[in-house]
């Protein structure tokens, strides 16, 4: 188990889907030792492919428990209740679970894993498979700092990662956790008005990601507000001012807002069990 330094550290990886094989890649990338992690997956291929391609061993969901200090459960919503069935018995307060499953409250887990257990919930990100996610994180009722601490250094290998009050993982959810698919949304758009205006898909494709690129690292880098940023491209009477007042127009800010909104309030219910 895991020694004071936290150097041997077990972390098991609960649910080997999509974003649970980008955490245990981004792990390995991050030095961990391959023996020191594990990870359950219901299908046996994919378990051999796994095992092929990471040298880490596929367990069973209680060997799981038994074996690792930390729990990262990255199974599907509808999948929890099933996999706390099984860990309810294997699970002690000396372990720390992380969930990453959207809309389930920490208070869920608690109430069916052994009294005391630590919980930490995540809300990340689809960047997280190029080592970019925005992650934020939120304690339950018995994760305190060296639970944060150690959830923290679990995540940074893929991303950045703030801490944040668990009352605020929905708007978290509406902002960067929809956030990428707002983004692709937003690309798409602007492809297709270059269509429009007559450039081949691929050179509209190739100027638009760039662009978007280009802009991201600005805004990430430069310290600047996004106002000042636009100001700086928006010469007066020229085309971008233009193209501005269209948007003001066509009430793109207002849809913005609507959109995060009614993204916040289904987090909500999704919480609450409405299907």
């Amino acid at each position: 188990m895991r020694s004071s330094s936290g150097t041997d550290e077990k972390v098991a990886i609960l649910g080997a889907g999509k974003m649970g094989e980008a955490l245990l890649s981004g792990l390995l990338r991050a030095g961990r030792r391959p023996e020191d992690i594990v990870f359950t997956e219901r299908h046996a291929e994919r378990t051999k492919l796994l095992e092929q391609t990471y040298d880490v061993r596929g367990v069973s969901t209680a060997a799981a428990a038994e074996q690792a200090d930390t729990l990262l459960v990255a199974v599907k919503p509808q999948e929890m209740t099933a996999l706390l069935d099984e860990l309810s018995a294997a699970v002690t307060p000396d372990n720390l679970v992380i969930t990453i499953a959207a809309g389930i409250p920490t208070q869920f887990l608690e109430q069916r894993l052994a009294t005391g257990t630590p919980v930490v919930r995540v809300m990340s990100n689809t960047p997280v498979f190029v080592d970019q996610a925005m992650s934020a994180i939120a304690a339950g009722a018995h994760a305190g700092e060296e639970h944060l601490a150690r959830t923290e250094a679990l995540l940074r290998p893929v991303g950045k990662v703030i801490r944040v009050p668990e009352s605020q993982l929905d708007a978290v959810t509406a902002l960067s956790g929809s956030g990428p698919a707002y983004f692709f949304y937003l690309v798409e758009a602007m492809i297709d008005a270059g269509i429009l205006l007559g450039l081949p898909r691929a050179v509209a494709a190739e100027l638009i990601v760039q662009t978007a690129v280009g802009s991201a690292q600005m805004l990430r880098d430069s310290g600047e507000h996004p106002v000042q940023l636009r100001e700086a491209v928006t010469s007066p009477g020229g085309t971008t001012i233009a193209a501005i007042r269209e948007l003001e127009n066509h009430g793109v800010r207002a849809a913005l807002l609507a959109a995060l909104e009614a993204a916040r309030d289904r987090s909500r219910e999704l919480a609450q069990g409405q299907a």
